[in-house]
């Protein structure tokens, strides 16, 4: 018989918009299988059941009032959707994976958080994340480390690897991420879920953490084309004092209704190769990649061989502008050496890096912008890899002894996603292909900048063609 966790979040919310689910008894459903699974799969850093029960009450009142009035409610109204543990939620532990902050707690809500609120979602608690989001799996000193359901040894991704874990451990129905370097979409591949990457500027990072250098957003992580697209419904949005805002929607639309659209016929430019020098990408990737554009291909999109130089510039100026980031989070002198190696590493080169150089590297970022732009006139979306291996093991990415070799790896195992964040254009992963050994090999949809519409459509085709939520790890 099915359970509760089996339903998509917006088949959850619509039993609870017509008065047949209760947000209280889903979110006692999900607060009892974190209670039984957490430990094994590493999601949450903090749960927050007190919380998650209140909002759950009172959704449920507002869901009542609601039909007795004839209105309408959103989506994931009564739908539970943790938050990354880099995003602040007042009143509510935030440790950004890290020793240094295991005790801090804001006194103010990220706008990203106000719109979960104000939308009626339900806050489990906090997922769980590499210290400062600087690497690209989620394990620290403050909690276990996040692993994929599909083989418990090997990592979740990071860094929102909690988050993924939770979806996919059927612990959240969808929950919030953020990228600035792959950090949805990794995990999403390892993981077997749908991630989306949105464009620059469509959902507001203040009022604190600001990325100065434009990498980083938020965004959903979610087993289905449409609960995501529901979910980035939720998060978009500007906010006065945005630095960057992506071009809204026509009126009246949303990214939901375009994962119930045809996406026409498309022209797609397929990248295997890595454009990062020495990377060479495993042959279940490369297999997971020609096999979607065969598919694509089968379903009346154009699609052409790509290839962009193999070049160290853009790795080598986002080591840097990465170096520069990771010492904008306060640490007290006394606690610096609590930090773990690789960010006491990266803090070190940022802090070496010159004001011009970290200008420069701002600029060659647009400058690769308007490079991808030119390479993609001819066409509406890469495909390509989300990543150059397989899931790697727990502790496999890691080099404690030597942070720089780990960020070195780090940067081969992952060269495909950075892109879209140095250009600001929006991409997704799709869960399409499976390795010989059972482990969910990611694909990348990367577009047109402001055009998520595009990928939800389109990534809502190929999931009609071969749908993916039906399979399940063990663990489920």
């Amino acid at each position: 018989m099915p359970q509760l966790h089996d339903l998509t979040a917006l088949e959850q919310g619509e039993l609870i918009a017509t008065g047949k689910l209760s947000p209280v008894e889903l979110t006692q459903h999900y607060l009892e299988r974190i209670e039984q699974l957490n430990e094994t799969v590493g999601a949450y850093v903090t749960v927050t059941p007190e919380l998650a029960l209140a909002q759950a009450a009172q959704a449920e009142e507002d869901s009542a009032e609601a039909r007795r009035e004839g209105r309408a409610l959103a989506p994931l109204h009564g739908v539970p959707v943790p938050v990354k543990d880099l995003n602040f939620v007042a009143g509510v532990r935030a440790t950004l994976g890290s020793r240094a902050y295991a005790e801090h707690v804001p006194d103010v809500d990220d706008h990203v958080v106000v719109r979960m609120r104000e939308a009626g979602t339900i806050m489990l608690g906090k997922t769980q994340t590499p210290e400062f989001g600087l690497p690209c799996y989620s394990e620290n000193e403050v909690a276990p480390p996040s692993r994929t359901p599909w083989d418990l040894e090997r990592s979740a991704g990071g860094s929102s690897g909690g988050a993924a874990a939770a979806v996919a451990s059927g612990l959240a129905p969808l929950a919030h991420g953020s990228d600035g370097g792959g950090s949805i979409r990794i995990p999403a591949s390892v993981c077997g879920l749908f991630g989306i990457k949105p464009s620059r500027g469509r959902i507001s990072s203040g009022p604190t953490l600001h990325d100065i250098s434009g990498l980083s957003t938020s965004g959903p992580l979610a087993r289905t084309v449409a609960d995501a697209a529901a979910l980035l419904d939720v998060m978009a949005g500007r906010m006065p004092g945005d630095p960057y805002t992506a071009p809204e929607l026509p009126t009246g639309e949303t990214f939901r209704s375009h994962a119930e659209r045809d996406p026409g016929s498309l022209r797609i430019a397929v990248l295997t190769d890595a454009p990062v020098p020495g990377v060479e990408v495993h042959a279940d990737c490369v297999a997971a990649t020609r096999d979607a554009a065969e598919l694509l291909s089968g379903l009346g999109h154009r699609v052409d061989e790509m290839a962009l130089p193999a070049d160290e510039t853009l790795s080598r100026v986002f080591r840097q502008v990465w170096a520069v980031m990771a010492t904008q989070r306060p640490v007290a002198p006394h606690d610096e050496e609590r930090l773990m190696p690789l960010t006491r590493h990266l803090r070190s080169l940022g802090r070496q890096v010159s004001g011009p150089d970290f200008a420069t590297a701002l600029y060659t970022f647009r400058a690769v912008g308007e490079l991808v732009a030119q390479l993609m006139a001819d066409y509406d979306v890469v495909l390509s890899p989300t990543l150059a291996k397989p899931p790697a093991l727990v502790g496999g990415l890691r080099n404690d002894a030597d942070p720089g070799a780990e960020f070195d790896n780090l940067a081969h195992f992952t060269p495909f996603t950075p892109l879209f964040n140095a250009t600001g254009q929006p991409a997704v992963n799709l869960p399409l292909h499976w390795s010989a050994e059972g482990l969910p090999i990611g694909v990348m949809l990367g577009g047109h900048y402001g055009a998520e519409a595009t990928l939800i459509s389109l990534s809502a085709q190929l999931e009609a063609a071969r749908p993916w939520s039906g399979r399940k790890p063990e663990i489920w």
